[in-house]
């Protein structure tokens, strides 16, 4: 999974990325100190792949990863190019998902190129950029449909689509507020168009507002009503918290969300919503030589979750030998939870769950 962290100049998007990455990313009071972007790879947290190692003692434990993206800050006109825009929307047109950094706090230290706090006006100033970019993509692929049109007139509906998508966005929607059949969305897959991507919304926040409780900013209230209209998801988050936590070790962590009355980090919330957001999961294996979580989306059968291990497992697939974590943690070991009955066979047909620890079976 690769998420792109965008947002304004100066509302801590570097910040928050050094922090949940410890990438060392540039950050400093002033614009556009972000050109190329800085990608920095988090494993995902997973209290199962740590109770699996200790019942295995593996020789290697790998865990899901997601890539971050951080891009250089935006401003008005970036699809016209100014702050070197068309640049970083390049960059945002690779990514699986946008994270949008909004800034929800005042301090006079921190400049703000808009001389002012307002998280909304912030918010549909970078949606604007992105659907104007968008706008000319479109603009585009029309006329090489309308040209293709003349010998093929099956293309008729995808030129109907990218009209319908095309006049949502000179009205200020993004591609992602449509609905679409199935039929449309494999049309559009090509189309590479930002709108069109999940967005989370991380609202950064000053330290004691954790403590006051996030919902007395009115900043981040503001910012929770837009993203409910749009559908979008939001979390809270504190760029200098993550910052002082990122230099803690795994126990002095604890204590000092403990203090904070959180009980768990900005990273950690950011994770568990980017997974709900991409409809993703995890499944495990597990044995002597490696325990191993693997991300799949939701809905993966048997056979396609085998393909993410190679793509032979998928080609001569014959069955998947199934335990729920829960159950396996249960009964203590493999060999108890086979005797009670809680390993499955399960066929080709099987639709992976979230925490399945799986043997696949297969024949090449």
């Amino acid at each position: 999974m690769k998420l792109g962290i965008v947002g304004l100049p100066n509302v801590g998007k570097s910040t928050l990325f050094n922090a949940i990455t410890q990438a060392g990313a540039e950050s400093a009071n002033y614009p556009f100190c972000t050109i190329e972007p800085n990608i920095g790879i988090v494993d995902v947290p997973d209290e199962r792949i740590d109770s699996l190692a200790k019942m295995y003692n593996p020789k290697k434990v790998t865990r899901a990863y997601i890539e971050f993206v951080d891009i250089a800050g935006l401003v008005k006109g970036a699809s016209r190019g100014e702050g070197l825009g068309n640049k970083f929307l390049s960059h945002i047109r690779e990514v699986d998902a946008i994270v949008h950094v909004v800034r929800c706090f005042e301090d006079t230290n921190i400049t703000h190129v808009d001389g002012s706090i307002d998280p909304i006006r912030d918010i549909e100033t970078i949606n604007f950029e992105l659907i104007l970019s968008d706008i000319e993509i479109i603009d585009r692929k029309i006329d090489r449909v309308k040209k293709m049109l003349k010998g093929d007139k099956s293309l008729a509906a995808e030129l109907e689509l990218l009209e319908r998508v095309k006049a949502a966005m000179e009205e200020g929607k993004s591609a992602r507020s449509l609905e679409y059949t199935d039929d449309e969305l494999v049309m559009l897959h090509d189309v590479a168009l930002i709108s069109m991507k999940p967005v989370l919304y991380a609202a950064n926040l000053a330290e004691d507002d954790f403590s006051k409780g996030v919902d007395n900013n009115k900043f981040y209230c503001a910012v929770k009503e837009y993203a409910a209209e749009e559908k979008s998801e939001v979390i809270p988050v504190s760029a200098r918290i993550e910052e002082e936590i990122s230099q803690l070790d795994a126990e002095e962590k604890a204590l000092f969300l403990e203090e904070l009355g959180m009980n768990e980090s900005g990273l950690d919330r950011l994770i568990r919503a980017s997974y709900k957001l991409l409809g993703l999961i995890s499944y495990l294996t597990a044995g002597e030589p490696e325990v191993r979580a693997w991300t799949i989306t939701k809905g993966t059968k048997a056979p396609q979750a085998a393909g993410k291990i190679h793509s032979d497992f998928e080609r001569g697939f014959i069955r998947a030998e199934v335990v729920a974590y829960d159950d396996l943690m249960a009964c203590g070991n493999m060999t108890a939870a086979k005797e009670k009955g809680l390993v499955r066979s399960e066929g080709k047909e099987y639709v992976m769950k979230d925490g399945d620890i799986v043997l696949f079976r297969f024949n090449v």
